[in-house]
């Protein structure tokens, strides 16, 4: 039998959230309706899953005012973890790779506690759909996505998310693009059916916002879910990955650079772009020390071609945070080589 999760971030420090020069507010503890945001977010979706996780920062104070609110509360099936210590990383990427590293369950949703209204039936519609993709995500019609509200396949979004924190990378949308096979699903199609408000994707950021409730704007065109298949994962390439890292870490930087430069191949053969240059940049940075600038302008400039090619990708599907994120990182490693001229 199939079993679900849910992973609730809440460990952010709600900077937009405050109001100076006032003490500062814990956000999953603000009331709404007459209870914390985190007890809602729990209560939304307990009776959809099997289990549930609580990601909190390393902060242990606020761990333990947690568990007395889920006690009061009478919540018994939530378990509370702190985040994990990678490369002092922070933020919701960690606290994903945390939630999917305890949870034992085959899928996994990521719920922000700042989303507190997200509708039970909106998230097993997601788990019911995400099957042939590693990921499944909502997508507005102007290609903007709920990054932070993800049905993910834990076994291999879990390999996926380890290797980019390892590698340094922290936004959560490179678990996107990482896994390739992606569900991108349409607030405006069987969505609004179940959730015809779209109280859903109601995100509260600030004070403001407890009173206003508003989910995003649906401007644009796309109204229908859309799977994308971009290739297979190599996942017998991820491990290598760790491992470059690792040497990379401990100044081992000719072996790492000889990994990603192989990893690098493999995946341009493959055409899977994100992975070669995600290892080509990596390739470039553990051979700053080792060979001469022309030789890693040259691997920049190899990075930069992937990702461009990937952005172009996500341009096709209209899915244009994604190809902002690749063009972002294009653009990235084209400054580095310039800055390698002379």
């Amino acid at each position: 039998m199939t079993r679900r999760a849910a992973i609730i971030l809440a460990g952010g420090r709600a900077q937009r959230f405050q109001t100076a020069p006032n003490k500062w507010q814990d956000k999953s503890l603000a009331d709404l309706y007459g209870k914390p945001l985190l007890v809602h977010a729990i209560e939304n979706i307990r009776d959809f899953v099997d289990e549930i996780v609580v990601v909190v920062n390393e902060n242990e104070n606020r761990k333990a005012n947690y568990s007395k609110i889920l006690e009061r509360y009478q919540i018994k099936n939530a378990k509370i973890t702190t985040d994990l210590k990678i490369n002092h990383l922070s933020g919701p990427m960690i606290a994903i790779l945390t939630g999917l590293t305890y949870a034992t369950a085959d899928y996994c949703i990521s719920i922000p506690a700042d989303m507190p209204l997200v509708n039970g039936k909106v998230a097993e519609y997601m788990f019911n759909q995400i099957k042939g993709s590693y990921v499944a995500v909502p997508m507005w019609p102007n290609g903007r996505l709920e990054t932070l509200l993800m049905v993910l396949e834990r076994k291999s979004t879990l390999e996926i998310a380890d290797v980019l924190c390892r590698l340094g990378r922290s936004h959560p949308d490179d678990i996107i693009r990482g896994a390739m096979r992606v569900l991108f699903v349409s607030p405006l199609g069987q969505i609004k059916v179940l959730d015809a408000e779209l109280k859903s994707f109601v995100n509260i950021n600030s004070q403001e916002d407890l009173n206003q409730l508003l989910p995003r704007q649906t401007q644009g065109s796309l109204v229908e879910d859309l799977r994308l298949n971009l290739g297979s994962v190599s996942f017998d390439e991820l491990p290598l990955l760790l491992k470059g890292s690792f040497d990379r870490k401990s100044s081992n930087f000719s072996e790492a650079a000889k990994t990603f430069a192989n990893r690098a191949y493999n995946f341009e053969k493959q055409d899977s772009f994100f992975w070669a240059a995600v290892s080509r940049e990596s390739e470039a940075k553990s051979c700053l020390s080792l060979c001469n600038d022309r030789e890693v302008k040259d691997i920049f400039l190899r990075a930069a071609r992937n990702y461009g090619l990937e952005a172009e990708l996500y341009e096709k599907s209209k899915c244009y945070l994604l190809a902002d994120r690749a063009s972002s990182d294009k653009l990235w490693c084209e400054s580095q080589a310039l800055s390698l001229d002379g």
